[in-house]
């Protein structure tokens, strides 16, 4: 009977610790629901105390794991907006650190940082293209960088210019400052050669002194 007594007397000490957990994997279940943003976990109501129980706990840390991994990917991508704000000047994406991020968040700013990747490419071709251009119409103008913005473009390190919308659009007004230039130039040029011509006919040059003259 002792024996007996001390048997009911575990199993029951044992009913009262699962019926425990049970209730604490149901409120940790609830939690990870609500932040997750799923439907209530429904367990087997017609299952045995012990097999609820491990149930519970096993759907405990597969939400668990769910929640660590949306977290790490918001943080990775939360780095790679970082990096893409900096270079681009522009601000972050509006979310939430310290919520657990649905599935849809996590798609709206995967598709954001997409095309935030899309546009850096789209300004760092715009902007290689431009320096290009400038760097052989100021060498073509014997123009040397004056301001900060022109020592910016023109330096070695392309990595290290911000492609703001303001700076690309300074970069275009450089640009067509110097086209400009090189246009009066040009004209100028035109105009003189013109004049040079005009004297040689009426001081009747002879053709090899022109030729000497004509590789300026």
């Amino acid at each position: 009977q002792s024996l007996l007594d001390m048997m009911v007397s575990e199993e029951e000490s044992l009913k009262e610790r699962l019926l425990k957990s049970i209730a604490l994997r149901r409120k940790e279940l609830d939690t990870l629901c609500r932040e997750l943003q799923l439907d209530p976990f429904e367990a087997e109501e017609q299952s045995t105390i012990l097999q609820m129980e491990k149930d519970l706990r096993a759907r405990v840390e597969v939400m668990l794991k769910q929640k660590r991994d949306r977290k790490q990917e918001l943080k990775t991508l939360q780095e790679q907006d970082r990096d893409l704000c900096d270079i681009l000047c522009t601000t972050p994406f509006c979310i939430d650190s310290n919520a657990v991020p649905s599935l849809e968040d996590l798609d709206r700013y995967r598709r954001h940082l997409a095309s935030l990747t899309t546009e850096k490419e789209q300004r760092r071709e715009k902007f290689v293209s431009s320096k290009r251009q400038i760097i052989l119409l100021m060498e073509e103008l014997d123009h040397i960088p004056d301001t900060s913005f022109e020592q910016d473009v023109v330096c070695e390190d392309e990595e290290a210019f911000c492609l703001s919308e303001d700076n690309i659009a300074a970069l275009q007004n450089l640009l067509q400052q110097l086209e400009a230039r090189r246009s009066l130039n040009e004209a100028a040029c035109t105009e003189l050669r013109s004049r040079i011509i005009a004297l040689w006919e009426r001081l009747q040059v002879p053709a090899e002194e022109r030729e000497s003259s004509a590789v300026h």
